[in-house]
């Protein structure tokens, strides 16, 4: 039997490289086939590193696997029967950006990351290298999945599936954060409940909770205990939720700071204003080049720090080094979703990211949504859902268009469609500071960005 040709397209990002790589060379069944794993970044001082560290497992677990490290896409992908993109410029400088300009025009989103005016920036930024990925592999691998990390994911996901023949896959483990809140309530073991949640990348709800050993019905306890629990019990990550939870009668997931993103009222919830901070007064980050620090929570007390600034200035050690004496797999989905496809034996996704095609009834078709799936040698394939309730499909459907409208501006370089997107985010109030923004920002990311016309 030939070898599985791996590609893993941004292998230098220090969250998700390290990560894969330790669960491809995990997998039994991948090593009874082998393993041919191609690490590609285009900076190459990132791939020494990670080179270094997939030689090392290799070595370590005795694996039949060849590593090979490169700048180029169509080396990677040439032959390739999966692909992993996890892919990401000038990160934070650029989320800075994306979380302040839109703020300084008055729109009140707290993340701007997937949601929000900055979440369509961050997507247009990363929606041209994905799709570029995608287009080279209908050329070099035309029946490879992409499987995706890079986020937005359904933003991501919907352009190469409108855009392209390639069967995107975005996965995110988001869905787990919101197993571990209900949990927390209930009092349970986490892997006792069974979830089935469904919606967009960072805004699902679950359609059922169960226990796994009685098949007991978890929701009824569950708005029990909600209703006893503390009002500012961890309210950063849950206080948003608890109100969902009781207008519209299902528990969101995954916290308050990712689907406070498509609520047009959620930063009278979410402390969102630390995330990036810096004093203006100083120059902004993009003038001076100092990166504002990003605090993802506030659940604990992030602010503490020494007085001096040198003090807590360490250089971090790469993820890939701080785990080599004991070996876990990530609990991420791509390799699981390699197995299933290798060997043909079905596995249960928990969270996927594909187009909808009827899975959630009452939501678009042709929507990229998220949504629990099978994954075996066919592919992978969502499973049926019930309908959602029409408030959740409101605060939904919403979405449907403005993902569909910023593939068609990024595909027509249309200004227009861009705009137009923008309008109909929940948190924009004013036409004239839409324009605004949209100008401001399309020149500060421009290096970035597609040109718009």
């Amino acid at each position: 039997m030939e070898p599985v040709r791996i590609a893993l397209i941004g292998a230098g990002s220090r969250s998700f490289g390290p990560a894969t790589v330790r669960d491809v060379l995990l997998s039994e069944v991948l090593a009874e086939r082998g393993v041919g794993l191609r690490l590609m970044d285009i900076v190459s001082e990132h791939l020494t590193e990670i080179e270094a560290y997939a030689q090392r497992l290799v070595d370590r677990l005795g694996r039949r696997a060849s590593i090979s490290p490169t700048t180029s896409l169509d080396a990677a992908l040439d032959g390739a029967n999966f692909v992993v993109a996890a892919i990401e410029v000038n990160r934070y400088m650029l989320w800075a950006q994306d979380f302040h300009i839109p703020r300084k025009y008055g729109f009140r989103q707290v993340y701007g990351e997937n949601g929000g005016p900055g979440g369509l920036f961050h997507a247009l930024r990363n929606m041209g290298p994905t799709v570029a990925i995608a287009s080279a592999m209908e050329r070099l691998c035309p029946g490879a999945p992409l499987l995706n990390f890079t986020n937005p994911e359904h933003k991501l996901c919907e352009a190469v599936c409108r855009l392209t023949s390639v069967n995107a896959v975005g996965l995110c483990h988001g869905v787990f954060m919101g197993l571990e809140q209900v949990a927390r309530i209930l009092g349970m073991p986490t892997e006792r409940i069974e979830g089935r949640a469904c919606g967009i990348n960072h805004f699902t709800w679950f359609q059922t909770l169960r226990d796994r050993e009685t098949g007991e019905d978890l929701y009824p306890r569950l708005r029990a205990m909600e209703r006893e629990g503390h009002e500012l019990c961890d309210w950063h990550e849950i206080g948003l939720g608890r109100i969902l939870f009781r207008r519209f009668g299902l528990w969101p997931s995954p916290a308050a700071n990712h689907y406070g993103e498509y609520v047009r009222w959620a930063d009278e919830f979410v402390a969102s204003q630390v995330q990036y901070y810096y004093d203006p007064m100083r120059g902004h980050p993009w003038e001076t080049g100092v990166v504002p620090e990003f605090i993802y929570s506030l659940s604990a007390d992030v602010t503490q720090r020494p007085w001096r600034r040198e003090q807590s200035e360490q250089v971090a050690e790469h993820p890939g080094t701080q785990d080599e004496a004991t070996l876990r797999p990530s609990g991420e989905l791509a390799v699981p979703i390699m197995e299933a496809m290798t060997d043909g034996s079905p596995r249960l996704l928990e969270a996927v990211n594909v187009p909808n095609r009827g899975a959630i009834p009452n939501l678009p078709p042709d929507m990229v949504v998220e949504l629990p799936a099978v994954a075996d040698g066919r592919g992978v394939r969502a499973e049926q859902m019930g309908p959602l309730p029409e408030g959740i499909v409101g605060l939904l459907a919403v979405q449907a268009s403005i993902q569909k409208l910023l593939v068609q501006a990024f595909a027509e370089r249309s200004k227009d469609k861009l705009l137009q997107a923008i309008l109909l985010d929940p948190t924009v109030d004013s036409y004239r500071q839409a324009v605004g923004m949209m100008e401001e920002m399309l020149q500060l990311q421009r290096a970035y960005l597609p040109a718009f016309e």
